[in-house]
């Protein structure tokens, strides 16, 4: 068994607690659903935002999940001049016996063009 990395991102819609819990809850079940992850396989979860989303820890919706014994952190993008701004994304490590070319990393909303020609879901790499 091995541990490996589901990427996922996606843009929110305003910076206000409600959409920013909103698109991580999207998101996080996508990942999830996708790669059929357990919690007891879940090494931990890391979320990340761009710096002009910060109205709330977008973890808390994991717990929300059921996901009451993983570890998680929250934190900030790099401010790079000229990336996708609004944008949230979470990489679960999990422990697996899939192959890394069947790991289903998942881009939606305007995280997508972070994929562009992906159709929102992508096999392997990083955005």
């Amino acid at each position: 068994m091995r541990c490996r990395g589901i990427r996922g991102a996606t843009t929110v819609d305003a910076n206000t607690k409600e959409d920013i819990q909103a698109a991580a809850n999207e998101l996080l079940r996508e990942i999830v659903q996708a790669n059929g992850v357990q919690e007891e396989d879940v090494a931990c979860i890391l979320f990340t935002t761009t710096p002009d989303l910060n109205a709330a820890f977008p973890a808390s919706v994991a717990r929300e999940l059921g996901l009451s014994q993983v570890p998680m952190l929250c934190g900030h993008e790099m401010n790079v001049p000229g990336s996708l701004p609004m944008c949230l994304r979470i990489l679960i490590l999990f422990n697996t016996e899939k192959s890394a070319e069947e790991i289903v990393h998942i881009y939606i909303k305007g995280a997508m063009e972070l994929r562009s020609g992906s159709g929102g879901k992508e096999g392997s790499g990083e955005g």
